[in-house]
C-alpha cells in the first residue's frame, strides 16, 4: 500500500511540475523575448569560446582586447575575430559569414509569430492546401538527399562516432560534407515557413515556446556549425534529424492530402518519441565525445549538450501534455 501511494505522489508531483512548466511556456511574450535572448546570446558566445578555445592566436587577441579603452571596442574585437577566424572554405556562402543576416531573418520571424496571430484574429483561416502538400513532399526529398549525403560522406570518410575531427581540406569528401553541413542549416531557415504555415491556417496552438525556441535556436547553432566546424563530430545531429525529418515531413504531407488519409496515421503519436529518441542518442554522443580526450572543440560540444537537454525536458512535456495527460483525464 505505502509503495503504491508513493508512486502515486511521485506522479503527482511530476504532473505538477509539467503542469508549472506548460503554463509559464504559454506566455506570448515571454515566449517570443526568452527565444530572442536564448538565439542571440548563442550567436556570441560561440564566436566568443570558439576564439579563446583557438589557442595559437589567443596571446594577440588578449592584447588586442588589452589596449582597448571601451567595452564596445573590445566587443567589436572579439566579434570581428570571431568573424576572420571561421573555416574559410565556408566564409563566402550563403548566410554564413556573419550572423548579422540570420539574425535579421530571426527578428523578422519573431515580428511574424507576435504580429500574424493578431492579423489574422478577424480573417477567415487561408486555404493552403496545395501549398503545404508541395512544401511538405518537398521537405521530405530535401530532408532524404540530406540524410543519404550525410551518411555516404561519413561512411566514405570512415568517420568515427567516437571521436571525428573536423577536416578543413578542400578534398572532394571534406567539401562533400560541408556542403551538405550548409544545406541542413539552410533547411532550418526554410523550416521557419512552418510558423507561417500555422499562421495563415490559425492553428495558433502550435505556436508554442517549444516551436518557437527550436525553430530559432537551430538557424543559430547550425551558423555556428558550419561557419566553424563543417563536418567532424557535428555530422551525426544532421544525419537523424533528417531521417527524422523525412518521417514527420511525410506524415504531415499525409495528412494534408485530406481527412481521408487520417485512418494511415495511426503513428502520430510515434514521431515525437522519435524525436525524443534523436535527443537521447546526440546526447549520448556528444558526452562520450566529451569524455574522449578529442580535439574537436569542448565549447560546442557544450552547448549541443545544453541544447539537447533543454529539448529533452520541452519534448518531454509536450508529450506529457498531449498523450499521457489526456489519456489520464479520459481515465
Amino acid at each position: 500500500m505505502n509503495i503504491k501511494r508513493n508512486g502515486k505522489a511521485v506522479t503527482l508531483k511530476i504532473a505538477n511540475s509539467f503542469s508549472n512548466i506548460d503554463r509559464l511556456i504559454k506566455i506570448g511574450y515571454v515566449r517570443a523575448c526568452f527565444s530572442l535572448f536564448v538565439c542571440l546570446f548563442l550567436i556570441f558566445f560561440l564566436q566568443y569560446v570558439h576564439t579563446l578555445t583557438n589557442t595559437g592566436s589567443l596571446s594577440l587577441l588578449i592584447a588586442q582586447v588589452s589596449v582597448s579603452s571601451s567595452t564596445w571596442q573590445r566587443f567589436q574585437i572579439f566579434h570581428q575575430w570571431g568573424l576572420e577566424n571561421g573555416d574559410k572554405r565556408t566564409d563566402g556562402w550563403l548566410l554564413v559569414y556573419s550572423p548579422l543576416p540570420v539574425g535579421g531573418i530571426f527578428l523578422f520571424y519573431l515580428v511574424i509569430v507576435w504580429l500574424g496571430p493578431k492579423l489574422m484574429s478577424y480573417r477567415e483561416p487561408v486555404n493552403i492546401k496545395a501549398l503545404l502538400i508541395i512544401y511538405n513532399f518537398s521537405m521530405v526529398c530535401l530532408s532524404a538527399y540530406m540524410f543519404y549525403e550525410f551518411t555516404a560522406s561519413f561512411w566514405l570518410a570512415n568517420y568515427s562516432l567516437v571521436c571525428q575531427l573536423v577536416d578543413y581540406s578542400e578534398t572532394p569528401l571534406a567539401m562533400r560534407m560541408a556542403k551538405v553541413c550548409w544545406w541542413f542549416y539552410f533547411s532550418k531557415v526554410i523550416e521557419l515557413t512552418d510558423t507561417v504555415f500555422f499562421i495563415l491556417r490559425k492553428k495558433n496552438n502550435q505556436l508554442t515556446f517549444l516551436h518557437v525556441y527550436h525553430h530559432g535556436a537551430m538557424i543559430f547553432n547550425w551558423w555556428a556549425g558550419v561557419k566553424y566546424v563543417a563536418g567532424g563530430q557535428s555530422f551525426l545531429i544532421g544525419l537523424i534529424n533528417s531521417f527524422v525529418h523525412v518521417v514527420m515531413y511525410m506524415y504531415y504531407g499525409l495528412a494534408a492530402l485530406g481527412p481521408q488519409m487520417h485512418k494511415y496515421l495511426w503513428w502520430k503519436d510515434y514521431l515525437t518519441s522519435l524525436q525524443l529518441l534523436q535527443f537521447f542518442i546526440v546526447t549520448i554522443h556528444t558526452a562520450v565525445n566529451l569524455y574522449a580526450d578529442c580535439d574537436f572543440p569542448d565549447s560546442m560540444n557544450i552547448i549541443v549538450l545544453g541544447y539537447a537537454f533543454s529539448l529533452i525536458a520541452l519534448f518531454s512535456n509536450f508529450y506529457y501534455q498531449n498523450y499521457i495527460s489526456k489519456k489520464t483525464k479520459m481515465a
